[in-house]
């Protein structure tokens, strides 16, 4: 039994391996923000969301579509959905109270397997029930598939066998076991035999001889022969009880995945619910393969931020298909970083099989993501901040792969523009030689211009607006790349210039 629901052939990594710049990623993308809002403070819920956006640039076309139909079946059916995941949940923590690994004898076993069991019963029951009740209402692959394996699994035949198998293991009437004499007369070759003949009442057993035997019985005080009695009783049923506990331990893997992978679809119910409540704009992406140079949106913005927020975040759009360069420029607090921060979870959260933030999205998957954004100073003063940059993004073109994409936030910042141009300008150069697609914001206006004069074919330049009166609207439109930033304005709100009466 598998649950299926994040791969089509096969259960989720609950262990992926995450890309080795997960902490760059969390920090400049504030991964912990969206992964708050999936989980509140749900541990489980949080490990199994972050899991499955960090993994998720290793899904394919096939994988992101199948998962997007079964969490639009999931936004359909919240309340089905979770009374799925809280049945796994019960589970597991039944599991956790019966467990019977403690224990080392197989007699122990063998009573602690039958009552985890007997218990499984009654929780696949009513899996059973809730998936005849609701299997109308689902249209995915993945729920069709899943509802389908339980009512073709858990008919009412098997669970009657299954009662009538923990029933005999029960041995209300002893064990009948046969064996092998061995060396110095030991017994040897133990094997559990099924009793012959219908069951007999104890008057029948009474008026019916039967068949010769040979019997002893132990006084009451006789320990050793008790101990003897009950080591060859345990080495009879061991194989019975190894049995056992592996069924016991199907039904709970399959528990475990079933709770893991709706944990996922849980998270992302949790998530739409709060930027629905605030009227924000969710849609599903269209993914293309890596290397189509595809990015399209309308209404982008920063869940990050939506989050934080009391009102609505102001959306982007664009058109940078057949684009490897998206530059940003413009007034300062004008919303460049969010934009690029939008753009960054925009891509996780897609990869990953999500809604995305946005009214439309359309985007090619990208092989890699990567940060690189400027960074506090050293305290410890063992390097510049221009060093520290430098070594970040060498560690970056190392892991870089064609198809990656990377995100710079006023990289090369820390020195002066002709210095901190020509360093950006050679980078992104060889860069998008070997296939990497770039969102750079920048006040490098020497490398920015240089890019427009040249008339970069596969760039396009974005410049966050500003009004006559100096008012940001937190809209990025199209343009050339100015020479200011207006830092001005934000120097005049800090300090108004107070007029003479």
């Amino acid at each position: 039994m598998k649950a299926l629901l994040m791969h089509r052939h096969r259960d989720f990594d609950q262990l992926p391996e995450l890309p080795g710049n997960e902490s760059a990623l969390t920090q400049d993308l504030e991964l912990d923000t969206l992964l708050h809002a999936m989980a509140g403070d749900d541990e489980f819920l949080f490990a199994v969301a972050r899991q499955a956006l960090l993994s998720g640039l290793r899904n394919d076309v096939d994988t992101i579509l199948y998962r997007q139909e079964v969490l639009k079946d999931c936004l359909k059916n919240p309340a089905v959905v979770r009374k799925l995941y809280h049945l796994a949940v019960e589970a597991i923590k039944r599991k956790k109270r019966h467990w019977f690994g403690v224990s080392r004898t197989p007699g122990g076993v063998l009573h602690s397997a039958i009552d985890l069991l007997q218990m499984f019963m009654e929780l696949l029951r009513k899996l059973r029930d809730i998936a005849n009740a609701q299997a109308g209402r689902f249209e995915s692959e993945g729920f069709r598939n899943l509802f389908a394996m339980i009512e073709r699994e858990l008919s009412d035949d098997y669970f009657a066998s299954i009662q009538n198998h923990l029933t005999e293991l029960k041995f209300r009437h002893g064990v009948l076991l046969s064996a092998e004499l061995g060396g110095g007369n030991e017994g040897t070759n133990y094997v559990l035999r099924e009793p012959r003949g219908e069951r007999r009442n104890w008057w029948q057993r009474f008026l019916d001889k039967g068949p010769p035997a040979y019997t002893f019985r132990l006084q009451e005080r006789d320990e050793a022969g008790a101990r003897i009695l009950s080591d060859m009783r345990d080495r009879g049923i061991n194989r019975v009880v190894n049995a056992l506990a592996q069924s016991a331990d199907h039904v709970v893997s399959f528990f475990d995945m079933l709770r893991t992978e709706l944990a996922f679809y849980v998270g992302c119910l949790n998530l739409h619910e709060q930027l629905v409540s605030k009227r924000e704009p969710v849609c599903f992406p269209h993914p293309a393969p890596a290397g189509e140079r595809r990015l399209c949106f309308h209404g982008l913005y920063d869940a990050c931020l939506s989050l934080h927020m009391d009102r609505r975040v102001v959306g982007n759009e664009a058109d940078a298909d057949r684009k490897s360069l998206v530059i940003i420029t413009g007034a300062n607090q004008g919303g460049k970083s969010s934009f690029l921060r939008g753009i960054g979870l925009a891509q996780l959260m897609m990869q990953g099989g999500m809604f995305v933030a946005a009214e439309s999205f359309a985007a090619e998957l990208c092989a890699g993501l990567f940060t690189h954004y400027k960074r506090e100073e050293d305290a410890t003063m063992e390097q510049g901040k221009l060093d520290e940059e430098l070594a970040r993004m060498s560690e970056i073109v190392e892991r870089l792969s064609p198809n990656s994409m990377l995100l710079c936030n006023e990289s090369f910042a820390a020195t002066n523009d002709r210095e901190g141009s020509e360093i950006a300008r050679q980078i992104v150069r060889a860069l998008l030689e070997s296939r990497v697609k770039i969102f750079f914001v920048t006040h490098l206006y020497e490398f920015a211009h240089d890019l427009f004069d040249t008339k970069t074919p596969d760039a396009l330049f974005l410049r966050a607006e500003r009004r006559a009166d100096g008012a940001r609207t937190f809209r990025l439109v199209e343009g050339e790349p100015l020479e200011t930033s207006y830092g001005e304005d934000l120097y005049r709100e800090i300090f108004p210039i107070e007029t003479e009466s």
